[in-house]
């Protein structure tokens, strides 16, 4: 791609954000970006990518590769209980598809302005279609929350409504079907990420994980950074079961991918609170179980133990988020 092309199109996303913010000194178009991070601040940096083929399929619309672009590094940031402020986006382009930037750019710049991220650099070069973000953020000193510090006695909880964006991938896929499959499709196309919730919750909940492979694997994550382990039982799973079957729907809600909602181990003392923050946030909040000593997680649905869980869901061919 010509220099002429590149700056053409870095010029799409600086017309995004072109307004002044005071915490960015330099943004889009320099050699690098400056800015600056109040004092009793600690920095919390998130990297991932989408790739064509492998985290989206070819006919998939530009701006929900833009949304998802941003919102997986949200996510990320969510679990760590941090506020996001400014992102990197470097773009990897066949050609210079003017119109497949403008669109991804608005899918991208939407995300961003709800929840106040300024884009402050990238780069753009030839290659196979796909995105890499990078977001900071920024917690009070000591604050950010982690995966490790889950105690036995804590109540766990998952947000949201795990498997549905799942089953959006799988339909899009042409795996599965669906008689209104459009709320699966815009769970799975343009998830919501729990950033206002998470910062919310920062200082009640004693561990979290972003649920990106699937609500068993990530919880296991937890656990094993925990050295604990959990007995949980599968919610209601209400229209998955109802549209799917009870052995798909639970497969979707345990390892279907692609949820971005967080999984959190709560103090029992602090239970009734992170239940009315998610009740004022309107977001669902599912009990799963409680964490013991015992290293190992066992799950149950409707009074039956269940095997262990498949391994998470792989996307499109490989690789994971």
């Amino acid at each position: 791609m010509s220099g002429t092309d590149e700056f053409s199109l870095i010029e799409i996303f600086a017309e995004h954000f072109r307004a002044p913010v005071a915490d960015v000194w330099l943004g889009i178009g320099d050699d690098a970006a400056v800015t600056s991070l109040p004092s009793g601040r600690d920095l919390v940096t998130a990297t991932d990518a989408l790739i064509e083929g492998t985290h989206f399929l070819p006919e998939t619309d530009p701006r929900s590769v833009g949304h998802r672009s941003l919102a997986i590094n949200l996510s990320d940031i969510a679990a760590m209980g941090a506020e996001p402020h400014w992102a990197t986006l470097s773009l990897s382009l066949p050609s210079g598809d003017r119109d497949w930037v403008t669109r991804f750019a608005a899918g991208f710049a939407a995300l961003a302005k709800e929840f106040g991220v300024t884009l402050i650099g990238g780069d753009t070069v030839r290659g196979p279609l796909g995105a890499s973000v990078t977001l900071l953020g920024s917690v009070p000193s000591g604050a950010a929350v982690t995966r490790s510090a889950a105690q036995s006695g804590d109540r766990l909880f998952v947000t949201g409504v795990p498997g549905h964006a799942g089953a959006g991938c799988r339909i899009r896929m042409g795996a599965l079907s669906a008689d209104d499959p459009d709320d699966y499709l815009a769970c799975f196309e343009y998830p919501q990420p729990q950033v206002r919730l998470a910062v919310e919750l920062r200082e009640l909940v004693t561990a979290m994980i972003d649920v990106s492979d699937g609500v068993a694997p990530d919880l296991a994550r937890l656990l094993a950074a925990s050295s604990k382990g959990a007995v949980c039982v599968i919610p209601g799973l209400g229209r998955l079961e109802d549209d799917f079957g009870t052995d798909e729907a639970v497969s979707l809600f345990l390892s279907g991918g692609e949820d971005y909602e967080l999984c959190l181990t709560v103090a029992p003392d602090n239970v009734e609170q992170v239940q009315s923050l998610a009740a004022a946030h309107r977001i669902p909040l599912h009990e799963l179980g409680v964490v013991h000593d015992e290293a190992g997680i066992s799950w149950s649905h409707d009074g039956v133990v269940l095997p262990t869980p498949a391994e998470a869901f792989s996307h499109f061919g490989a690789g994971d988020e």
